[in-house]
């Protein structure tokens, strides 16, 4: 555990050994531990997670290009090729580079390719999810397919349905369509994701990690108001915020173990408890967390999105009042 005025460091593998010793190497360039991991990877949920991140750091290297010319007939490498392809474009539409127009149909045919060299695998149809934000104006009509429930807005829900034919409640796969659902339009259209995050959360079985996205959308909705609407931090403390913190924290964070968790969520948790003032709770989520952190939800707290050492502060500042009360034996410090 953690001292409470130790810093905390933001590392993406977390608690998964495994996956740090891989990502050195793939920053050295070499991809053997990749493949090594990724062949010892049993469940669709670790595989997608692991993917997910190894993609974000051989984005910027030749490495799974390398692994596949080396390998032309690996699954894995042509998975981890479609991720890095994805991670590439997504890159370029965040930073409004003109080469996004270039790299956004490359990225869909390697998605499209993946769906049939890997026929079982979730990871190419949630990549054809993160790709669908980049439709901005929802022109094809996979993206403004009908919902399975009419309080739902239209959207790529056949390439949600189709990860989950393969993992269901996929984690990825939701973040992937919330995130769709994000930029359409103002206070409308986020209501409409969090109708979503309640529709996922809601339908999900104890255990799953859809159980902490509505924390997302909250935290977004704040980020959106900035702040206008949390006078006296109202915002956490609301019936609806208290439920939606302790749903998670009892429907998922007690029901699974550190390696089975995304450090996002479990950030995302014990900041939405500190919020409704759980600290007991929220000290346990704090202790889980060990020496890690992520930068989100923490940052929304900052003034003006805070310098790179607010959000830390804010951080150390919640998992200290947070034990401090739980050492109490109270909610409140």
């Amino acid at each position: 555990m953690a001292r409470d005025g130790a810093q905390p460091a933001y590392d993406p593998a977390g608690h998964d050994t495994a996956l740090r010793s891989a990502l050195q190497e793939v920053r050295a360039g070499r991809w053997m531990s990749m493949r090594a991991l990724l062949e010892q990877t049993a469940s669709w949920s670790a595989w997608t997670r692991r993917t997910q991140v190894l993609a974000t750091s051989a984005a910027g290297t030749d490495v799974v290009r390398a692994w596949l010319a080396e390998e032309p007939d690996s699954v894995a490498a042509a998975v981890m090729h479609t991720r890095v392809v994805v991670e590439r474009a997504l890159r370029a539409h965040r930073e409004s580079h003109p080469r996004t127009r270039e790299l956004w149909p490359l990225a869909w045919h390697a998605c499209d390719a993946a769906t049939r060299v890997a026929p079982y695998d979730p990871v190419p149809w949630v990549c054809l999810l993160a790709l669908a934000r980049l439709d901005e104006e929802q022109r094809w009509a996979e993206h403004r397919a009908a919902p399975p429930e009419p309080m739902l807005p239209p959207g790529p829900w056949g390439l949600l349905a189709e990860a989950g034919k393969r993992d269901p409640y996929n984690r990825e796969a939701h973040h992937r369509m919330l995130q769709f659902l994000y930029p359409r339009g103002g206070s409308e259209r986020l209501a409409r994701a969090a109708g979503f995050a309640q529709w996922a959360a809601g339908s999900a079985p104890p255990g799953s990690a859809l159980h902490v996205l509505p924390l997302y959308v909250r935290v977004e909705r704040y980020r959106r108001s900035g702040g206008r609407e949390a006078a006296l931090d109202l915002h956490w403390v609301a019936e609806d915020a208290t439920r939606e913190a302790r749903q998670a924290f009892h429907s998922w964070f007690t029901l699974t173990q550190d390696d089975e968790r995304s450090l996002l969520d479990m950030n995302h948790l014990a900041h939405a408890l500190w919020g409704a003032l759980r600290f007991p709770e929220a000290a346990q989520v704090f202790d889980a967390l060990g020496p890690y952190w992520t930068p989100l939800p923490w940052a929304s707290r900052a003034a003006g999105g805070g310098g790179s050492q607010q959000p830390v502060e804010i951080f150390l500042q919640a998992r200290t009042r947070s034990r401090s009360a739980a050492r109490g034996g109270g909610r409140r410090s």
